[in-house]
């Protein structure tokens, strides 16, 4: 569970300089109190009164040092001086002590944990990514991230500062009237743990805010999504009343549980803070007519008093904005606290991309043996049952069965994509789990049913998993998938930017390219999930015709539900609610009387395949 500590931890790289900085910019803030002070005895002068022994005794020194005598026109040259060295010659210090700083540590901040970021949604595992939403994930990122950012100039650069200001001005009043200075502070800390507590009771709704605040955005980026299915069915109306709910449920959150308690916060704050200056006023007034405080003490006091209630306005809103900051960075350090997936090794053993980075070194015949492997994503329910599977090298197997049978888990465990809760697989007769899982897979390339493309261009696309791959190996590649007569036709041929998740394409277009982009990764093991499986006949046969000049030249394992795709392969295995129950050739398969044989007959009859 995350907690405040997560949040300052945040900036700890840059700790040496934030403290150097807030302890310049809270003594700035000290240095603001010698104003009024010098003021103060100005008037002092000014009435004919004598100054204070601090005063007096500053003069005498300077006096002394200077040869200067110790008169009225001294003194009044050493206050103005003095209010000289601290506004005007401070001027142009202050801004690189302190805004600098602050602004250039959250920044940092923010690059560093950007990187952070993006290094753990690589290697987050993927059931996180089939439980939650993109947009959901992003908002919480975004906010989390520029939350963090903006806080930390205001509580490094005004919270603490300004808490020490406080302390200073208090210790002064307590030097001049310690009456004052007494009631002032308990004043003053009574308001401010009162405002703090009561702030503590709004997180709860501002957390409850950010949980619907992120549903909100999540639907909208799946309306994003899927605007055509939105359009298809048309529900923009049911679509836009639901979002219009939760609108209107966040508005009701913000403006009457949240805004209002804060509004009323405001006003019980104001109108003490004003009760105790006119307190002040009178306790300093009777004090200087009673002859127990000077006219610049007086002056001195009761300015001093305004600036110390005057912040704990500031300093309540700053609270106000950290809470309402609060839960979306706490939600942000549980992101990033989320266990990750087995990729994390191998990406924290690489500093930096490089080319080196990106070398093969492992080298396979293509020999993969499941040997009794068990695995169900709940392990009281197995999805697989003691699965045992020989392929040989450069052998095209192909897997079929009914829509959860276990063809596709069985692809995601050779892919490592999750481990089997019992049995192990092998390649070339090593334990998969015993490689380096960025390595291993980098010698494997999968075509999904769904071809996941960038927006970017053609070419950057073809050689997403290569890109050292030369402009010959890319041309190859794309004329075996069936992909460069695709690629003719467009305005700008490999420069065509195919635009997001590649909607300038068609299905079939996408699957070719597909297609081509695993041929240039050269694997020794090449998966097609379901590749025509939502094609046209024509694309079917286009893609069917790149699948068989592929055919020998290395391991190949194709899932299928339209059989004619896998005619040719040399072993065909059967699943069944998680197991084997045939293997064997295209022609073996149809001369008994199983499984297979009914889903041919099913198909070549035009019935739907479940």
């Amino acid at each position: 569970m995350a907690s405040l500590k997560n949040i300052i931890s945040y900036y700890r790289e840059y700790w040496q300089i934030s403290v150097l900085s807030i302890l310049a910019s809270s003594i700035f803030e000290i240095l603001d109190l010698i104003v009024p002070y010098a003021i103060g005895q100005i008037l002092n002068v000014l009435s004919g009164q004598p100054v204070d022994e601090i005063a007096k005794n500053l003069i005498a020194g300077i006096s002394e040092v200077s040869g200067m005598k110790s008169d009225h026109t001294l003194t009044l040259i050493v206050m103005v001086g003095l209010i000289f060295l601290v506004t005007v010659c401070r001027a142009p210090i202050q801004p690189w002590l302190g805004v600098w700083f602050h602004w250039d540590i959250a920044l940092r901040s923010r690059r560093d944990h950007s990187h952070n970021v993006i290094k753990k949604i690589l290697t987050l595992p993927l059931e996180f990514y089939d439980e939650n939403n993109p947009g959901r994930i992003a908002g919480r990122i975004a906010r989390g991230i520029s939350n963090h950012t903006w806080t930390y100039p205001e509580i490094a650069g005004q919270l603490i500062p300004k808490l020490t200001r406080v302390f200073g001005i208090f210790t002064i009043i307590w030097w001049i009237q310690w009456q004052v200075a007494l009631f002032s502070i308990v004043s003053f800390f009574f308001l401010l743990i009162f405002t703090l507590k009561s702030l503590n009771s709004i997180i709860s709704r501002e957390e409850l805010l950010e949980k619907h605040m992120e549903n909100t955005e999540s639907r909208t980026s799946e309306l994003i999504t899927n605007i055509k299915t939105v359009k298809a069915f048309a529900t923009e109306a049911r679509e836009l009343h639901r979002q219009s709910q939760r609108l209107k449920r966040e508005f009701f959150y913000v403006d009457y549980r949240i805004h209002k308690n804060y509004t009323i916060l405001t006003t019980w704050q104001t109108s003490c803070v004003q009760f105790c200056l006119f307190s002040v006023l009178g306790f300093t007034l009777f004090a200087t007519i009673g002859g127990e405080m000077s006219l610049g003490h007086f002056v001195t006091t009761y300015t001093l008093a305004s600036m110390a209630y005057s912040e704990l306005t500031p300093l309540s809103n700053l609270a106000e904005v950290f809470a309402r900051r609060y839960a979306s960075m706490i939600r942000f350090h549980e992101f990033m606290h989320l266990p990750p997936g087995i990729e994390a090794e191998s990406l924290s053993n690489k500093s930096s991309y490089s080319i080196k980075s990106q070398e093969l070194p492992y080298k396979f015949t293509g020999k993969i043996e499941f040997s009794h492997v068990t695995f169900g994503y709940d392990p009281s329910r197995p999805v697989l049952q003691d699965i045992n599977l020989l392929i040989e090298p450069y052998q095209t197997v192909a897997l079929v069965g009914r829509s959860g049978s276990g063809k596709s888990t069985l692809v995601k465990l050779l892919l490592r994509y999750f481990e089997p809760n019992s049995g192990c697989i092998l390649i070339d007769g090593e334990d998969i789990r015993n490689l380096d899982v960025s390595r291993y897979r980098r010698r494997l390339a999968i075509v999904h049913q769904e071809v996941d493309i960038f927006n970017g261009t053609i070419l950057d696309n073809l050689t997403y998993g290569n890109p050292q791959a030369s402009f010959e190996q890319v041309r190859e590649a794309c004329r075996v998938a069936r992909v460069d007569e695709v690629i003719q036709q467009l305005p700008e041929g490999y420069a065509t930017v195919v635009g997001e998740r590649g909607v300038r394409l068609s299905g079939g277009q996408r699957q070719r390219l597909g297609i081509a982009r695993a041929l240039l990764v050269d694997p020794d093991v090449l998966i097609f999930d379901e590749a025509t499986s939502s094609l046209d006949y024509e694309s079917e046969r286009a893609i069917q015709q790149a699948m068989h000049s592929i055919l020998g030249t290395r391991t190949t394992i194709v899932i299928a539900h339209r059989l004619s795709t896998i005619r040719e392969a040399d072993k065909i295995v059967v699943l069944d609610k998680g197991k084997i129950v045939e293997v064997g050739s295209h022609e073996q398969l149809l001369s008994q009387e199983g499984i297979y044989r009914r889903l041919h007959l099913l198909q070549e009859s035009g019935e739907l395949l479940d």
